[in-house]
């Protein structure tokens, strides 16, 4: 029952951050299967990514059936992010970056303040103001940053990815989310097959609890996020953002 409950519960922060905020379910699920259930942190790692799989293709559909999903700046900045993720890992493999293990932590609980504090009121009708051609180049070159950024910490990339199309690529928010869960789908999905060939599969009833409960707050989520205005919007976003940075913040304090 212990093992339910903490799936569970990890399942709908997950889905939350997910559906809200496109935040990689890896940054919630993972410290907490490590924590509180002593899972091998590459197993962790594993069931978080697959978790975030289904939990980003179903805000994704949610986000594209209500039409706030790039889908084409998205593809070429997924193939971006993928590429430059392996580069950044590569280097990460000659570099020491032990001080870095946080930065997820952070800028979780960063990104939710400024979500609060100064609200992405960009409107659609701005974005189409950008040529085609200026917007692929930005996506080529935010897909680098943040593949490298991802590569080179080892998580992030979520958060990353937001931050970047809302306040560098002036991407309106509800646009923003949408297409940064399309883009995880597949970087989460290359993730979770490379975990299980290389580490086996992990405990099944973790993987099926932590995936079936991410999946459904994320739609729910999700959901709620296309019908909230921008205030509302930005405003959960912050307060869920804040909420999870804090969380995991404790489960770090608790696992030291």
């Amino acid at each position: 029952m212990f093992q339910l409950f903490i799936c569970i519960v990890a399942g709908a922060g997950a889905g939350l951050g997910t559906g809200f905020a496109g935040m990689s379910a890896a940054a919630v699920i993972s410290p907490m299967l490590i924590t509180f259930l002593g899972l091998p942190a590459y197993e962790a790692v594993g069931i978080a990514l697959a978790s975030d799989v289904l939990a980003s293709a179903v805000s994704a559909y949610t986000y594209g059936k209500n039409k706030n999903l790039d889908i084409r700046n998205g593809l070429v900045m997924m193939v971006t992010v993928l590429v430059f993720t392996l580069f950044g890992s590569w280097i990460a493999s000659k570099v020491s970056n032990a001080a870095m293990g946080n930065f997820s932590m952070f800028m979780t609980l960063l990104l939710g303040i400024k979500f609060i504090v100064k609200p992405v009121m960009t409107t659609k009708e701005s974005m189409v103001q950008v040529s085609p051609q200026k917007r692929v180049i930005q996506s080529i070159i935010g897909g680098t940053i943040v593949g490298f950024i991802c590569g080179f910490i080892g998580a992030g990339g979520g958060m990353m990815m937001l931050l970047l199309l809302t306040s560098i690529l002036g991407y309106e928010l509800k646009t923003a989310v949408g297409t940064s869960v399309f883009i995880m789908t597949f970087t989460a999905l290359t993730g979770a097959g490379s975990h299980f060939v290389i580490g086996g599969l992990p405990d099944l009833k973790c993987l099926i609890f932590c995936v079936v409960s991410t999946f459904v707050w994320a739609r729910i989520a999700a959901k709620f996020a296309n019908k909230a205005s921008a205030v509302t919007l930005n405003r959960a976003t912050g307060v869920i953002l804040c909420v999870l940075g804090i969380a995991i913040l404790l489960v770090n304090v608790n696992r030291a």
